[in-house]
């Protein structure tokens, strides 16, 4: 009995953990510099940049959040993974169409690359 109250435990606050999550668009890029938060210094390929409404005049560089794909905007059908990825605000996008311009790296892990632009939920990372 214990071990099925610590499964349905786990579901919730898995549930809980996303619902907290807002609603963006993720594309991805392939150039990884200048960093408008870090120069030139190399912070891995789990990085994004963000969009002019979330970038909030440089207050989110350096922070992290936590990106799942949640459905196709341009009929691939089925492109997310089921899994998210964490990454780091590295630069700002600005004009871009998007809210986070994911590293395709970042993005292969969430959903297929040829789906080029989806929706997604994200959140701080805590």
């Amino acid at each position: 009995m214990e071990n099925y109250i610590l499964i349905f435990v786990g579901m919730v606050a898995c549930l809980v953990s996303f619902a907290s999550a807002k609603p963006g668009i993720a594309t991805f890029y392939t150039k990884y510099i200048p960093f408008a938060c870090f120069k030139n210094q190399d912070h891995g390929k789990m990085i994004v940049v963000a969009s002019d409404a979330l970038w909030k005049n440089g207050a989110v560089c350096g922070k992290k959040f936590t990106v799942k794909c949640t459905e196709h905007r341009n009929g691939v059908p089925h492109p997310c993974t089921g899994k998210s990825v964490t990454v780091k605000v590295i630069d700002q996008c600005p004009g871009c169409p998007s809210t986070m311009d994911l590293s395709r790296e970042a993005f292969e892990i969430i959903a297929k690359p040829v789906a080029g632009i989806i929706n997604i939920d994200y959140k701080k990372y805590a």
